[in-house]
């Protein structure tokens, strides 16, 4: 008697990661339910000529060309998404704006932060990494919402 091997991912749920990547903009998702873990990622490719002197790409040397891609993809209507003093996220993630849901948020617009305090938390892979205050002054813009995905480059908020 044969027995038919049971494929344990559900291609429907594949197609539903993938559309939900097309439609927020995110390159990539990981679901994991048990010993089952699926991962959805795109690769953006960016044909574009970016200045050597771009504050963007100036701020946050990598190896690979992921950064082009964000710094290009980052909206533009977004006040203080090009400012010098945008501080970015490290990795893609999740932005959380306090510690927890019940917590006041770690800084508000007109804060004054000194190097190394605490901005934000961004949850990456179930780990949630500090976002520090690289240089003092004075939070001028919050860019993310408490709970909002995050991509690599992503401003996340402005240090004047």
């Amino acid at each position: 008697m044969a027995t038919a091997k049971q494929n344990p991912i559900d291609p429907s749920l594949v197609r539903e990661l993938a559309q939900l990547i097309a439609d927020t903009d995110l390159s990539e998702i990981e679901v994991e339910k048990g010993d089952l873990r699926i991962r959805v990622a795109r690769h953006l490719t960016a044909h574009v000529s970016v200045p050597v002197a771009a504050p963007v790409v100036a701020s946050n040397p990598a190896p690979s060309p992921a950064p082009v891609a964000a710094a290009v993809a980052a909206p533009a209507g977004k006040p203080g998404a090009d400012h010098p003093g945008a501080v970015t996220s490290p990795m893609v993630g999740t932005a959380y704006r306090r510690p927890s849901p019940e917590a006041k948020p770690f800084v508000e617009v007109g804060a004054r932060v000194e190097a190394g305090d605490k901005l934000l938390l961004v949850e990456a892979m179930k780990t949630f990494n500090d976002i520090l205050a690289p240089r003092s002054g004075t939070v001028t813009a919050i860019l993310v919402e408490d709970g909002q995905p995050v991509e690599y480059g992503e401003p996340l908020l402005v240090i004047e």
